[in-house]
């Protein structure tokens, strides 16, 4: 299992800002991060769209020195609607943001 250094993983996923915008009609998008159990943390995308916010991200497993590894090729979107639910089992970032 590769690790790679946190600013690279950070840095990837800016990369496509401009093209999520204008290819799924994004009003904003940002960085997400948030820590996990033991060695694992969720990282993607926070994405506003037509008003309402949603939380996009992937599992990664974090080493001893801070460096980040894919845990699964599995993306999941959360919105900030009280109600709703977590929708899992995309394979990749395209799959997840067209469902928004």
């Amino acid at each position: 299992m590769e690790f790679l250094p946190r600013e690279q993983v950070i840095s990837a996923l800016q990369e496509p800002f401009h093209s999520y915008l204008d290819k799924y009609g994004i009003d904003d998008i940002g960085i997400f991060e948030e820590e996990g159990q033991d060695h694992q943390c969720y990282i993607g995308y926070t994405v506003k769209k037509a008003g309402k916010t949603y939380h996009v991200h992937s599992p990664f497993i974090k080493d001893d020195s801070g460096g980040l590894s894919p845990a699964k090729n599995e993306w999941t979107i959360e919105s900030d609607e009280p109600d709703s639910n977590d929708r899992r089992g995309f394979n990749n970032i395209d799959q997840a943001l067209q469902e928004l």
